[in-house]
């Protein structure tokens, strides 16, 4: 596996987030790179196109609304250059193969916008890059705000969000995984006592 793990950046809230994303789009555009973003949700895939359209960024959104061409938007993510958004379980089964000069710059690059409550999910995500041996890198950029963090790690994010309230720059990398080892076992906590009490 030639895949690179960039770790997370976590920011003290989602705009700055956000402004972080567009940014890595932006230079890893520039160097013919081709990104696949994951996003949690239809909405948040819709707020980051428009956020990428106001900056002059072509990108191809892929969410439940285009479920028509889902294999065929998904299969060309691989092309130099190109921004794909798509919401976390979009596309699965299809292969993403890079052109012969992405190899070369690196391969395909994976941004993780927020969390799932399975880390799961988001170890499936990040493999959709540098596959069969391909080169290939993947990242975090996540927010205090996220979903996961407000609903299963509330104290902690609140505890952060004090200390780091107007921070413009990523929190220290203990914080982030801090946060998401507390939000994720939480979560999958909740959801396995979910399952003992269905069954």
């Amino acid at each position: 596996v030639a895949r690179t793990d960039l770790g997370t950046r976590l920011y003290a809230d989602r705009a700055r987030k956000w402004d972080a994303v567009v940014r890595t789009l932006a230079q890893l555009r520039g160097a013919g790179r081709p990104v696949l973003v994951g996003t949690r949700s239809v909405a948040a895939s819709e707020e980051l196109c428009a956020l990428l359209a106001a900056q002059g960024l072509p990108h191809v959104l892929l969410n439940a609304r285009q479920d028509r061409e889902e294999s065929d938007i998904i299969a060309a993510a691989g092309i130099a250059g190109r921004i794909t958004v798509a919401t976390n379980m979009a596309g699965r089964g299809t292969d993403i193969r890079p052109e012969p000069g992405v190899l070369a710059r690196g391969g395909l690059h994976v941004v993780l916008t927020e969390f799932h409550e399975s880390g799961r999910i988001d170890r499936q995500l990040f493999g959709r890059g540098g596959r069969q041996g391909d080169p290939g890198s993947y990242e975090a950029i996540v927010s205090l705000d996220d979903g996961i963090f407000r609903r299963y790690a509330s104290a902690a994010a609140g505890a952060l969000e004090a200390r780091y309230a107007g921070t413009s720059s990523p929190l220290p990398a203990w914080a982030a995984m801090t946060l998401q080892g507390i939000a994720q076992r939480a979560a999958e906590a909740a959801n396995s006592r979910d399952r003992r009490a269905t069954m």
